[in-house]
């Protein structure tokens, strides 16, 4: 749970903000920074208390965070124990089928160290990535653009079995 808390320290050591320098240039997504807190409590919260009162508002705010961070730190966790590592990153991620389906494609956590550029994480066609699909179908309806991957190219110079290779000969 570290890594969250302490954002100052990540920044430093994995290069700043450098893969997101085109978001920051984006008015909507500084916009979205600038305002969180207002539309996702103050708003968000008005409009659950209203439609359905405290109960809709304990769990469209409270209980839904919890969940939130519940996942999200189940992935930093399972995804550094169990699993296999396909990419050489110089860490302890894992590609995590079973995350892979919980996290909705966040699970194939060493996809992502690797390539973390990436918006697809399950590289592989068994590799089940809700998110991905979710990102493809707004690519082609023309809501997401500039979509980045890594080239199998890429993905071969970064493969642990190659990497392995090299040593033993």
């Amino acid at each position: 749970m570290g890594w969250i808390l302490d954002s100052g320290s990540r920044f430093g050591k994995y290069g700043g903000l450098k893969n997101v320098e085109d978001l920051k240039r984006q008015p909507f997504y500084r916009f979205l920074h600038c305002t969180f807190l207002l539309h996702s409590v103050v708003l968000l919260g008005s409009l659950l208390y209203v439609v359905g009162g405290f109960p809709f508002l304990a769990w469209g705010l409270g209980v839904r965070m919890v969940c939130v961070f519940h996942s999200t730190l189940l992935v930093n966790s399972a995804g550094h124990m169990w699993g296999k590592q396909v990419y050489l990153t110089g860490d302890m991620s894992r590609n995590n089928w079973w995350l892979g389906l919980f996290a909705l494609g966040e699970g194939w956590h060493n996809n992502h160290h690797a390539f973390d550029f990436s918006a697809r994480q399950g590289f592989e066609w068994w590799q089940i990535d809700v998110t991905w699909y979710v990102i493809r179908f707004l690519q082609a309806i023309g809501l997401a653009t500039n979509v980045k991957t890594p080239t199998e190219a890429q993905k071969r110079r970064k493969a642990l079995h190659n990497k392995v290779m090299a040593a033993e000969n």
